[in-house]
């Protein structure tokens, strides 16, 4: 348990059910602060407590509405800041505008980098996310950044909730970690290596963005167990379709582990309608909904994870240490 006197937690509203998980494991009553919306969709924030001196952390993630998610973090780390707290510290699980992170045609922006500076503008001194889902984002802040990886191993960083689950829940001996496409290709090796299963991969082209129009598989998965891991899913049409070519490459059955469900569109009807037998996803966006209109869709809290990096960060501690094991 932290001293209450120094460190404060507040919420945005976008995850209020993680920001309780996180702070029951720290064991602070989340502060108070009331956040408001004009008839025309201004953001009003009005930090109800003192934060003079105070380590103070914002919780809140990129979900939709995503630009009123941003907004309002940006808004209540101005107020802390002016508020004249000693150090400001965003917990993001999901960072907005991720796959915007670089220029890929002419005059388009760099949405990533903008979002980056918006948040160290606004008076941010420290960025808690996890797995970006481009890690060069990190060199786009001035502040440092704490970059926690579900499920997937790269360099110093590791997180070990999906290897647990798998561990937990499959025989090793029948595994095979498939990436659904060859960007995730060392995500998804360093999983099998240090799970000492087989591996797999799909090629992937794309006619447009979110539109898969051939995938060939590489690797041997016949008779085994196939788990796709990927740090998103988005419409899901990636996954299915994998799935779908997994199970004529002759695997007994198919699960997807991936970081943030994100599920837009017609994902969840796709999800339900395909091959797969579960789409594990974590709790970086809400996801209480999604299990309701989908059987298929299992979560993993991550909340327990996070509560112990604020702990070690506002302690002065190594947060490494989270990278190869489970806080309990």
């Amino acid at each position: 348990m932290l001293n209450g006197s120094s460190i404060k937690i507040f919420s945005g509203t976008s995850h209020p059910e993680l920001a309780e998980i996180i702070a029951r494991r720290i064991g602070l009553p989340l502060s108070k602060a009331e956040i408001t919306r004009s008839g025309i969709g201004e953001t009003s924030v009005r930090i109800a407590e003192s934060v003079r001196e105070d380590d103070v952390y914002i919780i809140n993630t990129g979900c939709s509405p995503i630009n009123t998610a941003l907004m309002e973090l940006c808004i209540m780390i101005h107020a802390c800041k002016i508020a004249s707290a000693k150090r400001i510290t965003a917990v993001i699980p999901l960072f907005p505008y991720a796959r915007q992170d670089k220029k890929d045609k002419s005059r388009a922006p760099i949405t990533a980098k903008l979002v980056a500076n918006m948040i160290q503008r606004a008076g941010c001194d420290h960025v808690i996310t996890m797995d970006l889902h481009a890690s060069q984002i990190q060199g786009f802040f001035d502040v440092p950044v704490d970059k926690l990886t579900i499920g997937y191993l790269v360099s110093l960083y590791a997180e070990p909730s999906a290897i647990l689950y798998i561990r937990t829940n499959f025989k090793l001996e029948d595994v095979v970690i498939v990436s659904p496409d060859a960007g995730g290709a060392k995500r998804a090796t360093s999983m099998a290596d240090r799970l000492g299963v087989d591996f797999a991969l799909f090629h992937k082209e794309r006619k447009k963005a979110n539109e898969v129009s051939r995938m060939v598989l590489v690797g041997h998965v016949k008779d085994k167990t196939a788990i796709l891991v990927d740090d998103m899913a988005d419409t899901c049409g990636t996954l299915c379709l994998a799935a779908r070519h997994l199970t004529e490459a002759g695997v007994a059955k198919v699960y997807a582990i991936v970081t943030h469900g994100i599920l837009s569109g017609n994902a969840l009807e796709s999800v339900t309608s395909s091959v797969l037998e579960k789409l594990i996803v974590t709790n970086t966006l809400p996801q209480r909904a999604n299990q309701a209109a989908c059987p298929k869709i299992e979560v993993l809290d991550i909340g327990l994870v996070l509560g112990e990096v604020i702990r070690r960060s506002h302690y002065g501690e190594s947060v490494s240490k989270l990278f190869h094991e489970v806080p309990y």
